[in-house]
């Protein structure tokens, strides 16, 4: 019943339906692509909800003023994935001394042209820009966090580091 000829044809039918899936999606990226076609042919304009926003922008001087590290270290779980606070590097670099450390500096480390690149320091202005959205930051950077929204949780994060020295 199953000869090397049935095999045969049943693998030639399953790559056969894989190799149109992958076409399938790759016509679909391409037509669907938003930055390979410029701009969007319209847009629709709606009425701000809530009209002024009501948040004042505050500065990050007085946001770290009132950061509290013991969040910060649940903020933290969100980075222990890659990062760790004992020395050791993972995925990512150490964070233990990280403020105040030169950027790209962990001997060892291969960090990507992009953080090499940056020549700075990490202050606590600089971990706030960076931590907002990384790849903003440091264009073509390896770290694939998509960022920390909210202030609250990035100047939180950042008193935990300091606390850390």
């Amino acid at each position: 019943m199953f000869d090397t000829m049935t095999l045969t044809k049943a693998t030639a039918g399953l790559c056969g339906a894989f190799l149109v899936f992958l076409l399938g999606k790759w016509v679909a990226e391409e037509l669907y692509h938003v930055e390979a076609h410029g701009e969007a042919s319209y847009v629709i304009e709606v009425a701000d909800a809530g009209g002024e926003s009501a948040e004042a922008e505050v500065d990050f001087a007085t946001l770290m003023a009132s950061a509290d590290a013991d969040k910060g270290s649940k903020v933290f779980k969100k980075c222990s994935a890659c990062h760790k606070v004992d020395g050791t590097d993972a995925t990512g670099p150490h964070l233990n001394g990280v403020v105040g450390r030169a950027q790209g500096s962990v001997a060892g480390f291969n960090y990507s042209g992009a953080v090499a690149g940056l020549g700075d320091v990490w202050t606590p202005e600089h971990l706030n820009e960076f931590l907002t959205k990384p790849s903003a930051y440091a264009p073509g950077t390896t770290m694939s966090f998509a960022g920390l929204n909210k202030a609250d949780d990035r100047v939180n994060l950042i008193a935990y580091l300091e606390s850390l020295q």
